[in-house]
């Protein structure tokens, strides 16, 4: 045997073991990998012992299996983040329609006409978005009854109407100015079929009466929506409360700050959520990234030697 082939036939063994080792050619689990080292060993065992392979074919076959094996599951991994990352967007994906508006209006004539040509502004902002119009309503046409204008009462009216086809309740008072594009965008950030209690979050800086002193110890701690805002509670969160709602009736309908009053009732002394902070819903300071814009009901931070009840966070 020429000397020049001795190491070519001593290593022979060494790479069937270590390059191509042996599988079960009838185990579907093996796949592709199996496969070519199957016909690789084929290979090498029609040889007679005498009869010496190159190495680079034993190499070229092992690495070539190994890298078309490695793109295959290259490839099932970006399906599968494609599949995932198409599932959120879809999730969150929400159109206009899914959208119920509710403005926070009165009968009287000029509270009735401020809150009709927010409610066009609306429906025509979304008419120049392609899509199908959601429905915008005015709370003092919602329902004659007593204590209507509290919104608490009319939230199984919403569970029942709205919940099969839509996601969010968003409420807004007559002088609120809504960029619908914007709004849509920043509701879409938040999963719908949570609980969500969403809000430009105000807080008092001490205990006061007209809170009934709640959280004295740290007033600031408990967050309540600014309504001139605009306001947004997720079906599912509508839902909840309706539930509850028919599980005990309201304690009472003598109210003081109703914004207050109602994220109490949501929070539920922490069985429900909190008010989350929406960067987007915004009142008298005007930004570019701001949704809505409009001015509150009460003073905020005017110095007039006396301390209010409520500042802006």
């Amino acid at each position: 045997m020429s000397t020049s082939l001795a190491p070519s036939l001593m290593l022979r063994p060494l790479l069937r073991s270590r390059l191509l080792p042996e599988t079960d050619l009838h185990d579907p689990s093996q796949g592709f990998l199996s496969s070519q080292t199957t016909q690789s060993r084929r290979s090498l065992r029609d040889h007679s012992p005498d009869d010496p392979v190159p190495e680079l074919f034993v190499w070229s076959s092992a690495v070539q299996a190994f890298a078309l094996a490695s793109e295959e599951v290259k490839k099932e991994a970006t399906q599968s983040k494609n599949l995932e990352k198409s599932d959120i967007s879809r999730r969150h994906d929400i159109d206009l329609k899914e959208i119920v508006f509710v403005i926070q209006s009165q009968s009287n004539s000029f509270h009735a006409k401020t809150a009709e040509q927010l409610k066009n502004s609306i429906l025509k902002q979304s008419a120049s978005l392609a899509q199908e119009l959601p429905q915008v309503l005015l709370l003092h046409e919602l329902s004659k009854q007593e204590g209507a204008w509290t919104i608490l009462p009319l939230l199984p009216h919403f569970s029942v109407t709205y919940s099969r086809n839509s996601s969010w309740i968003f409420f807004c008072e007559e002088e609120t100015r809504i960029q619908v594009p914007k709004l849509l965008e920043t509701l879409r950030r938040y999963d719908p079929s949570k609980e969500w209690f969403l809000g430009k979050a105000l807080h008092d800086e001490e205990s006061t009466i007209i809170h009934h002193y709640a959280f004295s110890e740290n007033p600031s701690v408990f967050k309540y929506p600014d309504f001139a805002a605009g306001w947004a509670l997720s079906l599912p969160l509508v839902n909840k409360l309706t539930k509850r709602l028919k599980r005990e009736a309201l304690k009472s309908d003598f109210t003081i700050d109703l914004k207050h009053e109602i994220a109490l009732y949501i929070w539920d002394k922490g069985d429900g959520p909190a008010l989350t902070p929406v960067p987007e819903l915004c009142t008298d300071s005007v930004d570019a990234r701001c949704a809505t814009t409009g001015h509150s009901s009460l003073p905020l931070c005017v110095s007039t030697g006396r301390k209010l009840p409520c500042t802006p966070k």
